[in-house]
């Protein structure tokens, strides 16, 4: 349907001689004074121009045909065009969309460290500090728990010269440490987030395996001496105080025993006792007495409703949430630090056990209660401050979230038994 510019130039020249009508330079001119000639009608034209008007129509007919196929042709290219345009930005939405998990896995294994300062004002349950007990006789509970009390008045401690000296038995629970439990190495989370450094030791982990798809997980532990009664200087000349300043006492990144389980067999040997399920099913007793009171201290290979507290590491073969793991690593690491002496007894009934510290290789879970500082700080309720193994069911809600909620602090309440000089 296409003609050549030539034949067309030809024949519209012939069609304008014929019908006497100008082209060249007359056209030209009369297109500059815009004067525009009247298309002949069918009835001013002779029999011997009609059949030349009859060409030139078919030749306009067929320049509307060329016209029709350059629309078409323009029309393709247009549309070809537009899924060019729209093909390049699938590729580009593809591209991001593939390039975003890499970036944010990227992001992911740089984690940043977070936490917070303990404030002994916001922070701290203050009402923890009870039952305070003289003797036998509790002078407020503040309707929380405690351990029984010598009932001996008055008691005989040793103070020298002199081989015993009467005094007044006296009872009540102190905040005396703080723990860290983080998936980041050396992120001090209970000093405001701070990054002592990046080592190659192992980072936290929380994945699954088996068929069963059981949860994993693995955290680092930070252990601080907080004596914060004595420096805040609440009770002066208290003799039942430990008196000490802020420290970092024990962190696991150091530890090669932590991060093994085969390893810390050479410090907890008794692991291979307890590894069965009848010795795991007497653990449901003992996460029974933590919910409805303290633990059993007869049962120290349970760690309560949060698991079994051996072996002395961090690995976590039942996780079942951030809370839940974190208090099994407190729990832990008490236990560890028992058995390497850094702990001692500091309760008891006997004039032995309130006189002064003793040994105590194997963990008393009734000695201890802990209160989470950090991601949310419990400082209000009867579960404010819960004994070792306690369920976190129906406290942790709302404890753990992503990014900023995802590491943990405590401060753990210690019984203090002491005779009163």
């Amino acid at each position: 349907m296409t003609l050549l510019p030539q034949i067309l130039k030809t024949s519209l020249q012939d069609f304008l001689r014929k019908s006497h009508l100008p082209f060249g330079r007359e056209a030209r001119a009369i297109n500059k004074s815009k004067i525009h000639a009247k298309k002949p009608t069918h009835k001013s034209i002779s029999a011997e121009n009609k059949i030349s008007w009859l060409k030139g129509r078919s030749s306009s007919t067929k320049t509307s045909g060329e016209k029709r196929v350059f629309a078409s042709c323009k029309e393709r290219a247009l549309k070809s065009v537009t899924v060019h345009r729209k093909g390049n930005i699938l590729k580009r939405i593809l591209l991001i969309h593939f390039c975003l998990p890499l970036i944010f896995s990227s992001f992911s294994s740089s984690q940043a460290c977070s936490g917070r300062f303990v404030n002994p004002i916001t922070d701290i349950c203050w009402s923890c500090l009870f039952p305070i007990s003289i003797g036998p006789v509790k002078v407020n509970t503040g309707r929380r728990e405690d351990t029984n009390n010598p009932h001996q008045i008055p008691c005989f401690c040793p103070r020298p010269p002199l081989p015993l000296v009467p005094g007044i038995p006296v009872g009540f629970w102190e905040p005396a440490r703080l723990v860290d439990v983080t998936r980041i190495p050396y992120c001090m989370v209970s000093m405001g987030g701070l990054q002592l450094g990046r080592g190659i030791v192992n980072h936290g982990i929380h994945g699954s395996s088996g068929e069963r798809k059981t949860q994993h997980s693995f955290y680092q532990v930070h252990w601080y001496l907080y004596p914060v009664i004595y420096w805040l200087e609440l009770l002066t000349d208290f003799l039942c105080l430990e008196k000490a300043s802020f420290d970092v006492g024990y962190i696991t990144e150091l530890d090669p025993l932590w991060n093994a389980d085969e390893l810390s067999f050479i410090l907890n040997p008794e692991a291979i006792l307890f590894g069965n399920p009848i010795a795991q099913a007497a653990c449901a007793a003992d996460c029974a007495a933590a919910s409805a009171g303290f633990p059993q201290d007869m049962l120290f290979w349970c760690g309560g409703c949060q698991g079994s507290l051996y072996p002395f590491t961090g690995n976590n073969t039942a996780h079942n949430g951030g809370v839940q793991a974190s208090l099994l690593m407190a729990q832990r690491i008490m236990a560890k630090l028992h058995r390497e002496l850094l702990l001692w007894g500091t309760s008891g009934t006997s004039n032995h056990q309130i006189c002064q510290k003793y040994p105590l290789p194997i963990i008393k879970k009734t000695q201890y209660k802990t209160q989470m500082t950090y991601p949310r700080s419990t400082t209000r309720g009867p579960m404010a401050c819960n004994p070792l193994g306690r369920t976190e069911v129906i406290w942790g809600s709302g404890r753990e979230f992503p990014y900023k909620g995802e590491d943990f602090g405590y401060l753990i309440w210690r019984k203090r038994n002491c005779c009163l000089l």
